[in-house]
This record gives structure tokens, C-alpha cells and sequence, in this order.
């Protein structure tokens, strides 16, 4: 798969690790993070890397920052973007198979190097289980995301 990375300044210290963990389990990575301790705001690092998998560039994404609390919140703004948070092996897989989650973001201060390693492979092995009930309720996210979209082009016009 083609995997989207970004990061911002707070999640450097994980960054070279999740990119090599990624490339031992077999992706191609697409760096959409900074290599600097500099700040960057995450909105602007999530929506740059998000945008590659909205656009088909990328199959997927991970977003490393200091907890990842505010990577999952930018990335669930983004229409078609499902983003969990990526702290434990279960929720990595179960939020694919049940979710779809295209998106996992993990905190550079919370997680270390070998579970970061163990969550990567959970979400990354994993696919959605696309029965009736999961795709039900996919399907419904997706609608509270057209609903929302188009109360603020009704918002905007009045």
C-alpha cells in the first residue's frame, strides 16, 4: 500500500521510526511531515496528508504528533477521512474492520517505538469486514458528513 505520513513537531521523535516500521512491512511512504523541530500546526500537516488518500495518491494514513488528540479531531473535519486514535493493537484492527478507518494518528509522547511497531501492523493488516451492519453504519456516517456539508452551504446562503 501507499501510506500518507505526516507529523508535526511533537511527533519527530517517532517520525523516522513509524516510516522505517512501514517500509519493513512492505509500503510505500509519502512524507507529508516536517523534518524539523520548528513549529508547524497539525491542521495544516493532517489536511496535506489526508488529502493524498481522499485523492487515491495514497491508500491510507498515519499522523504522529504529541498525543494524536488533535490529529484525529483536524482529520475527522476532512469529508471521507475516518481517523482513529492508534494507542493499542484492538482499536488499530477494530477500527478498519468496523469503522473503515483510513486513517490511524498515534501520540509520539504516549506510545513507544514497539507498540507504534505492533499498532502500524494491526492497522495496516487489517481490512473492512463490509457486512451488512458495518457498511450500514459506515454508510451512515458518511450521510452525517453530506448532512453537514450541506447545512453550511445553507448557512452560508442565507
Amino acid at each position: 500500500m501507499r501510506i500518507a505520513l505526516g507529523n508535526d513537531h511533537a511527533g519527530l521523535g517517532l517520525k523516522d521510526h513509524v516510516s522505517r516500521t512501514l517500509r519493513e512491512l512492505g509500503h510505500e511512504v509519502i512524507d507529508r511531515g516536517t523534518d524539523t523541530e520548528s513549529p508547524v500546526d497539525f491542521p495544516d500537516i493532517t489536511r496535506a496528508t489526508c488529502e493524498l488518500v481522499r485523492s487515491g495518491q495514497a491508500d491510507r494514513a498515519v499522523l504522529v504528533c504529541g498525543t494524536g488528540v488533535g490529529a484525529v479531531i483536524a482529520a475527522n473535519k476532512i469529508p471521507g477521512i475516518r481517523c482513529g486514535l492508534g494507542h493499542d493493537v484492538y482499536s488499530a484492527h477494530q477500527g478498519v474492520e468496523h469503522d473503515d478507518t483510513n486513517v490511524i494518528a498515534m501520540g509520539a509522547w504516549l506510545i513507544g517505538p514497539a507498540m507504534a511497531g505492533e499498532v502500524l501492523a494491526a492497522f495496516l493488516g487489517a481490512t473492512f469486514d463490509n457486512d451488512a451492519d458495518t457498511a450500514r453504519r459506515v454508510a451512515k456516517l458518511r450521510q452525517m458528513e453530506l448532512d453537514a456539508a450541506a447545512e453550511l452551504s445553507s448557512s452560508d446562503h442565507d
